[in-house]
């Protein structure tokens, strides 16, 4: 119950956050996928370093 709870006010609030600012929104879109594709990028760093 909790979780559908916290679940429906963390959509909430994202609808609202893209309504209210759509720039900011993409912005932050943006980061979270790039901080995404940098992470992955630095296991397989830290994998090929494991191997050599």
């Amino acid at each position: 119950m909790v979780k559908k709870a916290l679940a429906l006010l963390v959509i909430g609030f994202a609808v609202y956050y893209l309504l209210t600012a759509p720039t900011e929104a993409a912005d932050a879109v943006e980061g979270a996928f790039n901080a995404v594709i940098d992470a992955f990028g630095n296991v397989g760093v830290f994998v090929q370093e494991l191997f050599e």
